[in-house]
């Protein structure tokens, strides 16, 4: 049995690039929200006559299964978030149109032009992943690509969460993608929690983790150094109590 996390979707240059290239829909950013939008309609209304079916305790009137529409439901039903890749502006703000529309949980992940609309991301309010930042401008829509997002976001207030997108930049290099963030503007005790506490928070899982505070999960990296310093090392990985890890 699993537990989903959450479902996504993307915006831009790579379902464009994915579908357009083999000459197939979408080829557009109109033609991405379109087709959100309908697989969306249609599961919320396959949802809806479920829902009725059970009311009336009809199973006569329960439709088809639907494998598509029913990785959908939990979305619908807010159980789980939306992770929107959006790097432009435009992007963003299609998804955070989409996600009101059918009142729905939504992450915007990459933010790559965040730094760009600061006073409306923090009217909107949804959780911002800043990254991959530490990577090449390998497609048009990456022209304003800068490690000073994470900070200029961070210091207006928004409680922003660094990644990787790994493998695009690896997971260990997380740390690093920090440390730089710091170098452009980023204050360390937010870069730290932007790695820890936020995407505890934006996960639903930092009653478990994401601080040192009883009652959590013991799970503790102990370092040499300042973390975020290249030539820092781990000396112990502690997880549930116990050293999974010594530096000899």
């Amino acid at each position: 049995m699993y537990t989903p996390v959450a479902t996504k979707i993307a915006f831009g240059e790579n379902p464009k690039n994915c579908y357009g290239g083999n000459e197939k829909t979408p080829q557009t950013r109109m033609a991405i929200a379109a087709l959100i939008r309908e697989n969306l309609r249609k599961a919320q209304e396959y949802l809806d006559d479920i829902e009725k079916s059970q009311l009336e305790e009809d199973d006569a009137k329960k439709p088809e299964y639907n494998m598509k529409y029913e990785s959908l439901i939990p979305v619908l039903k807010r159980e789980v978030p939306l992770k929107a890749h959006a790097h432009r502006v435009d992007d963003m703000f299609t998804a955070i149109r989409i996600a009101k529309e059918f009142d729905l949980k939504l992450t915007l992940d990459h933010c790559t032009e965040g730094h760009l609309v600061v006073d409306e991301l923090i009217e909107e309010g949804y959780p911002i992943l800043v990254g991959p930042s530490l990577t090449e401008r390998s497609k048009i829509e990456l022209r304003n690509l800068t490690f000073e997002t994470a900070g200029i976001l961070s210091n207006n207030g928004l409680n922003v969460c660094l990644i990787t997108d790994h493998p695009v930049t690896p997971i260990q290099y997380l740390p690093l993608c920090a440390g730089i963030a710091i170098k452009h503007g980023m204050k360390e005790e937010k870069a730290l929690e932007a790695i820890t506490i936020n995407p505890a928070k934006v996960l639903g899982i930092d009653n478990r983790v994401g601080s040192i505070e009883v009652g959590k999960d013991a799970d503790i990296v102990i370092w040499d150094n300042n973390p975020f310093e290249i030539n820092s090392n781990v000396l112990y990985t502690i997880i549930d109590g116990k050293i999974v890890y010594k530096k000899i």
